[in-house]
C-alpha cells in the first residue's frame, strides 16, 4: 500500500513534532518533510513533490497565502491543507482563491486532522465548520452577484453534474456510485472542471459554481 506523502510547513517546532508524531501511527502516511518557514516549505514542495502539504499562515520569510500559490503553481497536484489559529475572512477567502483543498483550525481533534489529509489527498474539499459558515455569509451576501459571470469553456452536463453532487459534500467515491462510474471517471470530471475554470481544488471550483448560480447555498451541506 503506498502511503500518503506529507510535508509539513510549520515555524512551530514543537507543533511539527506533535503533528508527526500524531502520523506515524498512521500505516498509509509518512512524512517526508518539514519547513519552518515559507520559502522553505516551496523548495520542498518543489523537490520532493508531496501528495499533501499542511501549512500554517503565519511564518517567517513567506506567509502562508504566498507560499501555497507558489506551491500550487510549481506542484498542482500536491494538495494543500490549512492548519491554522487564524479565522477571519481575509486569511479564508484569499487561500482558498490560492489553491488550498480545505482550511482547518487548531481547535481540531488528532482523528479529524488526520480524516481531513486522506480527505484532500482523495481529492476532497475540508472546510472547518466555522470557516464554512463564514463561506455561506459571503456568499449569501453578495447574492444579487451571483450568476454574472460565464466559466471561459462551457462545463459538459455530467462534469455540472459531478460538481453539483460535490457541492452537497459527496466525496469521490458516494458521487461514482451514485452515477454508476468509477472513481477514476470522476476523478477525471473534475480535473476537466478544474481546468476550464482556471482553479486547483474542488473548494474553487464549488466557489465559482455558486458566483455562476449553478447550483445554490441551499444545495451545500
Amino acid at each position: 500500500m503506498s502511503k500518503i506523502r506529507v510535508l509539513l510547513a510549520e515555524d512551530h517546532v514543537v507543533v511539527r513534532e506533535g503533528t508527526r508524531e500524531l502520523m506515524r501511527r498512521e500505516r498509509d502516511m509518512e512524512v517526508v518533510g518539514e519547513a519552518g518557514d515559507g520559502q522553505e516549505a516551496t523548495r520542498l514542495a518543489a523537490e520532493l513533490q508531496p501528495d499533501v502539504v499542511l501549512m500554517d499562515i503565519a511564518m517567517p520569510k513567506l506567509n502562508g497565502i504566498e507560499a501555497t500559490k507558489q506551491i500550487k503553481a510549481r506542484c498542482p497536484a500536491s494538495a494543500v491543507l490549512i492548519l491554522t489559529a487564524y479565522d477571519s475572512d481575509q486569511y479564508i477567502f484569499a487561500l482558498l482563491e490560492a489553491g488550498a483543498a480545505g482550511y482547518l483550525l487548531k481547535n481540531v481533534r488528532g482523528r479529524e486532522l488526520i480524516e481531513a489529509i486522506r480527505a484532500v489527498h482523495a481529492g476532497e474539499s475540508v472546510l472547518h465548520p466555522v470557516v464554512t459558515r463564514r463561506v455561506i455569509d459571503r456568499f449569501k451576501a453578495a447574492r444579487g452577484e451571483l450568476g454574472e459571470n460565464g466559466a471561459a469553456e462551457p462545463l459538459t452536463e455530467r462534469e455540472l453534474e459531478v460538481l453539483r453532487l460535490a457541492s452537497k459534500g459527496m466525496t469521490n467515491k458516494d458521487i461514482a456510485k451514485g452515477l454508476c462510474l468509477s472513481v477514476r471517471t470522476v476523478q477525471c470530471h473534475l480535473g476537466n472542471v478544474f481546468s476550464k475554470l482556471g482553479v486547483g481544488s474542488r473548494t474553487e471550483a464549488i466557489l465559482h459554481g455558486l458566483r455562476r448560480g449553478w447550483f445554490s447555498l441551499e444545495d451545500m451541506p
